[in-house]
């Protein structure tokens, strides 16, 4: 199997893509750009070809500021940049979403800007299973996370588990909700019930930025059926432009599209190296085809997608529980 530091790989990936001028969308223009959704919310949507870094979106409380998502390190201090221009109060609260280095290495920055980090306890057991392996990869690999020159990813300071984490202060209410295992056990999302407002991480994602390594593509869609339960108006993902519920029918359309595929082809007797093509280990190209009606979600990863795919269904059991 093949071993991924968080989106470490993916980043590089799009950054190489970004110099060829590939892959540029209408919405690269907006990029590391705060855009308001509502009254005192905003949207950041990160650069992840160039830099790696995930969206965040910024709350306004009474006295205070919620963020979500912590990013890595510089995402975080160009969040927090661009936060003093929008409002001078402080930011009390971050939510992880997951425990991936896009979203969760940040956390010092936050953390000594005086935040309190906040997640599901799984994303407290994620750094358990996988830390501090992968941090220690990343700060080979990135400047941001190598300089804070710490030994180990730094965990969210407080946790919630069956019940929704709820901030409230008589203006504004957010929840913070686990609806299971999508992208990582530890999936997490911002739901304003006022505002209809569903932020999401990257349990759904806008575009083709799906990392299925540590998930559960069987149980995906199940995830999906619950945050739609909701109702969102609009939809914030952790990659990708904002959108409405679509993203979210979509993001299910697409794993069950993908497992459906897949579960043909090992029913046929087909083998993973019948229909995925390796380069240097490495996933590289697929015969597999999925509807037209998903192809927002099929992109340059999705050979890998229909690897791990292939590895869940013959295993019986969450990619996220095969060694990796």
């Amino acid at each position: 199997m093949l071993e991924m530091s968080n989106r470490t790989l993916y980043a590089s990936l799009f950054a190489g893509l970004a110099a060829l001028g590939v892959f540029v969308t209408q919405s690269d223009a907006k990029m590391e750009a705060v855009e308001k959704i509502a009254d005192g919310v905003w949207f950041r949507e990160g650069d992840l070809m160039g830099k790696g870094h995930c969206n965040n979106i910024i709350i306004e409380m009474k006295e205070y500021l919620v963020v979500v998502d912590a990013n890595f390190p510089s995402g975080a201090q160009a969040a927090l940049a661009d936060i003093r221009k929008i409002s001078p109060k402080p930011v009390r609260y971050v939510f992880d979403t997951h425990h991936h280095g896009d979203h969760a290495y940040g956390n010092p920055v936050w953390t000594k800007a005086g935040a309190t980090t906040v997640a599901h306890k799984g994303v407290l057991d994620e750094m358990k299973r996988y830390e501090p392996k992968r941090w220690q990869a990343a700060s080979k690999e990135r400047k941001d996370v190598g300089d804070l020159k710490l030994a180990d990813a730094e965990r969210p300071k407080q946790t919630f588990d069956a019940k929704p984490f709820v901030i409230e202060d008589g203006t504004r209410r957010v929840e913070l909700h686990h609806f299971g295992w999508a992208h990582t056990r530890g999936d997490g999302f911002a739901y304003l019930p006022k505002e209809g407002i569903l932020c999401t991480g990257d349990a759904a994602t806008n575009g083709p930025y799906n990392f299925t390594g540590d998930g559960n593509i069987g149980n995906w869609p199940s995830v999906m059926e619950k945050a739609l339960a909701l109702n969102p108006k609009r939809v914030l993902p952790g990659h990708g432009v904002p959108g409405d519920a679509g993203i979210l029918k979509g993001e299910m359309a697409f794993m069950k599209e993908l497992r459906s595929a897949v579960q043909a082809q090992v029913k046929a007797g087909k083998k993973v190296g019948d229909v995925v093509t390796m380069k240097d280990g490495k996933p590289s190209t697929t015969s597999l085809k999925l509807p037209d009606g998903v192809k927002n979600w099929v992109g340059m990863f999705f050979a890998q997608q229909v690897y791990d795919a292939f590895e869940e269904i013959t295993a019986g059991k969450p990619h996220g529980d095969l060694p990796h």
